[in-house]
């Protein structure tokens, strides 16, 4: 092969790489040094005093292996070894977890006690068999409720719900034991690969589906009853903010919807408030925005108007002319 003259590079659709003279770069380190030093909150240089993204990140890949061996696996789970496999990733994760969590509680105070972190990873472990029972419910309603499903495993291979929900229950049950900041680490893991934002405090029931999935948002205290179906682009959101006398946001109060057994609702539809409840057995259509409570066994929909239907046949080319 030919080589490029110097300073040349042999392959012309990458652009050289851009030197920064030492003085520039000097004087770049500086003023970082200096924002590091003015805006605390934004670095962070005691390294091993918080939680890891990509740790945690590898715990969900490892709490989706204990909930479905086999089929988060490159490798075949041969006959007869899956009880050594299993003891061995639950102690595994137990380590892993325990780690991140006693980080999370000791951010700002990296000397703090973290006698809690025992109980909590204790109480988590002891659920997950429990939250594999309420998956295999969710599960079975994805199976009853699409059409397309042709099998149980390909839900659980292809379906981003799966993921998303699996890991909420997980982050749920951490949250719900006092975990700091890891159980929203975890749901914003699933997030980000599946397009679903399911708050760890969100209380959902047992045969919960979200068909499609994408832009569906739950918030924090969501009440979601049993077999409750949402699709695509619905969000079950805060109406407003309650705030105190310096104007700041008050945290920790009711702020998002409730929603009763058999609850569908079509897709792209806002329900929004704290005090807001939808009645059991009631279908919310699409495009629907709503901030007030319906009773049980309600129909709401939008009804059209001004929608035009014609026939295109004999109708001059110009009346097909737009411009977008």
């Amino acid at each position: 092969m030919e080589q490029a003259p110097p300073g040349m590079s042999n392959h012309p659709s990458l652009p050289p790489a851009t030197e920064i003279p030492v003085s520039q770069h000097d004087e770049i380190v500086r003023k970082l040094l200096a924002s590091y030093q003015n805006f605390g909150g934004l670095n962070h240089s005691e390294s091993l005093n918080l939680p890891s993204k990509h740790a945690v990140g590898e715990i969900c890949e490892s709490l989706l292996q204990l909930l479905f061996p086999g089929f988060h696996d490159n490798d075949v789970i041969r006959e007869g070894s899956i009880a050594d496999l299993t003891s061995k990733r639950l102690a595994e994760l137990v380590v892993r977890l325990e780690d991140q969590i006693r980080k999370s509680v000791r951010i700002g105070d990296p000397q703090r006690p973290t006698g809690r972190t025992k109980p909590i990873i204790q109480k988590f472990c002891k659920a997950l068999h429990i939250v594999r029972e309420v998956l295999r419910t969710d599960i079975e309603a994805a199976y009853k409720n699409d059409p397309s499903a042709r099998s149980h495993e390909e839900i659980i291979l292809s379906y981003p719900f799966i993921e998303a929900i699996s890991i909420q229950r997980l982050a749920h049950r951490l949250y719900r034991a006092g975990a700091p900041m890891i159980p929203r680490m975890m749901t914003e893991w699933a997030h980000s690969r599946t397009g679903i934002d399911i708050h760890p405090g969100a209380s959902i029931g047992a045969h919960f589906f979200i068909d499609h999935g994408t832009g569906v948002v739950i918030g924090e205290t969501c009440n979601i009853g049993n077999h409750c179906k949402i699709y695509h682009g619905v969000t079950l959101g805060a109406r407003s903010f309650i705030k105190d006398d310096a104007g700041s946001v008050i945290k920790g109060l009711k702020r998002h919807p409730n929603l009763g057994d058999n609850v569908t609702i079509y897709p792209n539809s806002t329900i929004l408030g704290g005090e807001t409840i939808i009645g059991s057995n009631s279908t919310i259509g699409a495009n629907v925005f709503l901030m007030h409570s319906i009773p049980p066994d309600s129909l709401v929909i939008y009804e059209e108007k001004n929608l035009s239907i014609r026939s295109k046949i004999h109708r001059e080319h110009a009346d097909l002319s737009w411009s977008i």
